[in-house]
């Protein structure tokens, strides 16, 4: 979101190129990696309730070999973006300065795999103080980076992407020190790297696939909202304003995440121990949490909602714009905050393909032909985009409470521990 901000400030055009280009970066690699990684959720949470602690490291290495080999095609496609949104019907000025944006984005991910990686497999551990120093830390230096690189160095939009790989850079290298330097628990989960992170892939892939998809299938719904601004008329305004509300919503997603996040654990560490009903009783505590979050979030959007967009833009017309659509992502984030914690208790089940299949009728059936209706047909342009969105994410709520109450949480237990206890690694 800072690198985009920064962009903000060249101009409309390169803004409009870094929004596009981000959002074919989230869509085709960053989406997918953070998907499949949340396969470690499922397996080294519950490996940590059932007490097989040297199961986190292996499962961690097998994480980033898959991790590294999907990144291959991924840079392939960076590398051709300018073409293939030109292929997609978007202006061509926008989509040359979209394409250089995303080629170099392509250094980010030498260092995006191992920081999905160490954050999933401390988070488990619910060794969460790192994280967020790390995390903190990067998001001080993030802003000095972009400036150095996109003024103080001249690269203007292209600094603002390679900043990304220095900050993730910068991330993982602290959170790969406290691995290696802890005197904690981390020396009986980490392990060494060793053969044993090229067996059993198979296994891993299962899981990861699915999990990418229930990540995949609603993040890209997202960023079709960004890719469908750029044929409404004005696409300039519209993509802009489009790209400053994602990435609004990424930024206040973390907090939705953090609940995401800290359920998905709890719950595999609960049944993968065999106590099912400190695992249903975590849910509600975190389902609480999420309601009042997402009030204070809603209630903050609209209070901020005429003075938000100058931190994206000096355009007035991109500020209105933000202004008027505030409001409505106001209760896109609150329903996103309770059906994102539902969804985090899915992967603490190992249930990604119930999650994968929800998302998919959810945005795609309902939530996608509603943005088109009302932003085509309706004329309701930017708005109806992520009006339609909202339908979809009703939708997906709905759905997962039903899901979520019919858990049969004794049986998540038993299904924990046949599939904890099925590795060929010798039980400890």
């Amino acid at each position: 979101m800072v690198s985009v901000m920064f962009v903000g400030h060249l101009g409309e055009l390169p803004l409009a190129g870094a929004s596009l280009a981000t959002s074919l970066a989230n869509v085709t690699g960053f989406s997918l990696l953070s998907g499949m990684a949340t396969a470690m959720d499922t397996l080294c949470g519950q490996a940590y309730g059932a007490r097989q602690y040297h199961l986190l490291g292996v499962y961690a290495h097998r994480a980033m070999v898959v991790l590294a080999a999907a990144c291959v095609p991924i840079a392939a496609v960076w590398a051709s973006a300018g073409k293939i949104l030109l292929l997609l019907g978007q202006d061509a000025a926008i989509a040359a300065e979209a394409g250089a944006y995303a080629r170099w984005l392509i250094p980010s991910l030498a260092a995006y795999v191992p920081l999905q990686c160490h954050v999933r497999f401390l988070q488990t551990q619910a060794v969460v103080l790192p994280v967020t120093a790390s995390s903190a830390a990067t998001a001080i230096l993030h802003p000095i980076v972009c400036w150095v690189l996109v003024f103080w160095a001249g690269m203007g939009s292209r600094g603002a992407a390679l900043a990304n790989a220095v900050s993730y850079g910068v991330n993982v290298a602290i959170l790969a020190f406290y691995v290696r330097a802890s005197k904690s628990g981390c020396k009986a989960t980490w392990g060494s790297f060793s053969g044993e992170a090229f067996r059993e892939l198979r296994q891993f892939v299962a899981l990861a696939l699915p999990s990418a998809m229930m990540i995949c299938l609603e993040w890209w719904s997202f960023e079709i909202l960004v890719l469908l601004s750029g044929l409404l008329p004005n696409p300039q305004l519209e993509t802009s304003v489009l790209s400053i509300c994602l990435n609004t919503g990424a930024l206040l997603y973390m907090v939705p995440l953090g609940l995401c996040s800290s359920i998905s654990t709890r719950v595999s560490n609960e049944i993968g121990g065999g106590h099912p009903q400190a695992a249903k009783l975590a849910t509600r505590v975190v389902m609480y949490m999420a309601l009042s979050e997402g009030l204070i979030i809603s209630l903050t959007m609209f209070l901020l909602r005429n003075v938000w967009g100058y931190m994206y833009s000096n355009e007035q017309e991109v500020v209105t714009y933000i202004a008027r659509m505030l409001p409505i992502l106001g209760i896109s984030f609150f329903i996103d905050g309770l059906h994102t914690s539902l969804s985090g208790l899915l992967t603490g089940c190992g249930k990604q393909k119930i999650g994968a299949a929800v998302n998919l009728g959810a945005f795609y059936l309902v939530g996608i032909p509603m943005a088109v209706l009302l932003a085509f047909f309706l004329h309701l342009n930017g708005m109806g985009l992520w009006l339609g969105i909202v339908c979809g994410s009703i939708i997906k709520l709905l759905v997962l409470v039903l899901v979520s109450c019919g858990i049969d949480w004794e049986k998540e237990a038993i299904m924990a521990k046949d599939r904890v206890f099925s590795s060929s690694l010798p039980v400890a």
